[in-house]
């Protein structure tokens, strides 16, 4: 039963997720003036419109995948600096928006908040709590669903490129140091693949020490005081 709630939760945070997060892109460049979108037909909800076959399914095996970049050309709207800011935050924006409806009844008081990721030495005994009523059942897809967008927008902020942060910073900063930042482009991806192994050959997780206290942030936010179960 844990299985199929958390596989049901996973499909439906990432492949809503996703979609969302790449239809926010296409719809804010859209409604800034670019019309490159709309001609690529990324103005769709249609998960099928925005999932990379290989990019998405490998985010259920390795943690770490991507959907099909959304096209647009800033330069087609009176202010690119700022499009390209808007359109690139509107993303992680959306994420953060579905964490926070999804965690609405957790908030309430209605369900518990519950999540996957524990010590795998625990794992039985969550699984006998999580089991342990419908309420508690739907308080882990809920929580899952809550953590997963939260994870998604936070890592997505990041200011390295390939990433929507990259973009937020190039179209923020003052000319000059927007630039700078622009030029490391080339790196960015090599630089991203070098933090995320980082944890098997160094022991230890530098995006997780930027990233887990935001994190954590935003579940108390969205999740209230329903436990003192938190990331990590």
């Amino acid at each position: 039963m844990v299985f199929l709630v958390l596989i049901a939760a996973f499909s439906t945070a990432l492949f809503a997720g996703l979609t969302v997060h790449e239809f926010s892109h296409a719809l804010v460049a859209d409604r800034l003036g670019d019309r490159t979108p709309r001609r690529f037909g990324r103005l769709s909800l249609n998960p099928k419109d925005h999932l990379d076959p290989i990019g998405s399914t490998m985010i259920f095996f390795i943690g770490f995948g991507w959907a099909k970049p959304v096209p647009v050309n800033p330069f087609n709207t009176a202010n690119p600096k700022q499009t390209m800011a808007l359109t690139a935050f509107a993303g992680p924006a959306s994420n953060v928006v579905i964490a926070g409806v999804a965690g609405l009844p957790i908030n309430a008081g209605w369900v518990p908040f519950h999540h996957p990721f524990v010590s795998p030495s625990l794992a039985g005994l969550y699984a006998d709590i999580w089991t342990s009523s419908p309420g508690d059942l739907l308080g882990l897809f809920l929580g899952t669903v809550v953590l997963l967008n939260i994870i998604l927008a936070v890592f997505n902020l990041l200011p390295i490129a390939p990433l929507d942060g990259f973009n937020v910073a190039v179209g923020l900063l003052p000319r000059e140091l927007s630039q700078q930042l622009a030029a490391t482009a080339p790196w960015g991806p090599g630089i991203l693949i070098l933090l995320i192994l980082m944890p098997f050959f160094a022991g230890f997780s530098p995006l997780f020490t930027v990233m887990g206290p935001i994190i954590d942030v935003l579940l108390n936010a969205f999740v209230g005081n329903a436990t003192d179960l938190r990331f990590g």
